[in-house]
Order: C-alpha cells, then structure tokens, then sequence
C-alpha cells in the first residue's frame, strides 16, 4: 500500500472523472505518493495546518500508470506515479489534519 495526501475537493471532482491528476502530475510528471513509515514525516513537512484534506490509501498493484520510487534528494526513496492514478486503485479514503 503506497499513500497520497490530496485536497478534498480535488478527490471529489477525480472520482467523478475516474481518473486522479493531483497538483503535480502537470507540473512535475507524477503524483508524489509515501510509503506508511513515510507519511507522518511528509505530512508534517508539506501539510502542517492545511485544512479539507484527504488520505488516499492505494493499492500498487491496481494502479495502472507505472510506479517509481525516487530518491526525493534525502536519500529515501518514495513512489511517484507517473500518470493519472485511476479512482478504483484507492481503497480506502479518510479525512486528514496535521496540527
């Protein structure tokens, strides 16, 4: 299982489309996702007190586009998806808040 933190709105309108893009896939080419052990770290660096968001909890091997993981220049290496994660690969979706 590999996970996503995504702006609720933005999930919501993806499951519409069956299709998800994030806020990166345009810009950078794939969607940054962690590893478990990894989330509550990227969580606290990226998202500390930002609002409306949700956790996507993925699963690998349904995620069409290819999966990389990338050394993100800390030396550990995280899974990018390097195309529009389709909606049936996430299992499971919960609110989520980093004070």
């Amino acid at each position: 299982m590999i996970l996503h933190i995504a702006i609720k709105k933005d999930w919501e309108m993806a499951k519409e489309n069956d299709e998800y893009r994030g806020d990166t896939l345009d810009s950078e080419g794939f969607i940054h996702c962690s590893t478990p052990k990894q989330i509550d770290g990227v969580a606290q660096h990226l998202f500390k007190g930002k609002k409306d968001l949700v956790l996507l909890e993925i699963d690998e091997k349904k995620v069409r586009p290819e999966i990389k993981y990338e050394d993100a220049g800390n030396g550990k290496l995280y899974p990018h998806i390097y195309g529009p994660l389709n909606t049936d690969a996430v299992i499971n979706v919960r609110d989520f808040y980093v004070e």
